[in-house]
């Protein structure tokens, strides 16, 4: 199956007057580079958060954010204590220096330290299960994102895994006459040497039928073939299989690079470089899924 490695989710929960947002936004990447936004109240929890994305969506560039959005306002406390404590020092300094400046001292003290201050709120475990089953959503839709957008490129995969594995059969005539037009041109050069050298007709010919065999692309077609083969079947099986498809893409062209270097034929050649286009389109394709 194939996997695209861009994604996109969104969740949103209504808990105890607080909005709860995940979103998460996955690009391809050769490994897992996670990238986290999370509110403080769920800070804590960060590990278990990215063990459980790591898990779910493997790898790719992800941009994960995890916000509140309160409704109610939130609950102050203010320390009377402290805020007359520092009121009386104020006004005492005030009094000594006999500061002429007319100034609004309790709005001074309202700034000071600790005067106020906002409870932290502790995370419950009902309210942490809800939010970890919202993070398990939005992984499912990333993942049936991956899978939609995957589909697309496997029809891509498929048609130019295809055309390569056809095109071995383009070069079939182009070879059967460049072996009989190189026979010919080694006989027309042996003719035109005969009378003014002397060599062993048996040895010549042996040389001519070893240089043949080493121009012989056979092997390659037939690795070729059944590396494309074996694609279209990789393709197919149900796990995402984006490196495995990379490393037979790899061979595929190494096939493609030695037939060209054997072919030792301009119309074959010609059918070479179209091969490697489709193989380089291919490989470009490949760094975007999983």
């Amino acid at each position: 199956m194939i996997k695209s490695m861009t994604g996109f989710g969104r969740t949103t929960i209504e808990v105890t007057g607080k909005s709860i947002t995940i979103e998460i936004r996955t690009l391809n990447s050769k490994q897992l580079d996670l990238n986290t936004r999370i509110a403080p109240l769920f800070r804590n929890n960060e590990n278990e958060i990215r063990a459980l994305i790591s898990r779910e969506l493997e790898r790719g560039k992800i941009d994960f954010t995890l916000s509140i959005d309160k409704n109610a306002a939130p609950t102050v406390s203010i320390n009377s204590a402290l805020a007359k404590s520092y009121y009386d020092s104020l006004t005492a300094l005030s009094n000594e220096l006999q500061n002429p400046v007319e100034s609004d001292i309790f709005m001074q003290v309202l700034r000071m330290p600790d005067v106020i201050s906002t409870p932290q709120e502790e995370l419950s475990e009902e309210l942490w299960a809800q939010v970890l089953g919202a993070i398990q959503q939005t992984c499912n839709q990333v993942n049936d994102f991956r899978i939609t957008e995957g589909a697309v490129l496997a029809k891509d995969f498929e048609k130019r895994i295809r055309l390569i594995r056809d095109m071995i059969d383009e070069v079939t005539p182009f070879e059967e006459n460049r072996i009989a037009t190189l026979r010919a041109k080694f006989e027309k050069g042996i003719a035109d040497l005969s009378p003014k050298v002397q060599f062993d007709p048996n040895r010549m010919e042996q040389e001519i039928f070893f240089y043949l065999e080493k121009l012989d692309i056979t092997e390659e077609k037939v690795r070729l073939r059944k590396h494309c083969n074996y694609f279209l079947e990789t393709m197919a099986e149900p796990q995402a299989n984006g490196k495995k498809l990379g490393f037979i893409v790899q061979e595929c062209g190494r096939e493609i690079n030695t037939l060209g270097s054997k072919s030792n034929d301009f119309d074959i050649q010609q059918i070479v470089v179209r091969m490697k286009d489709e193989l380089e389109k291919l490989k470009e394709q490949l760094a975007n899924i999983l």
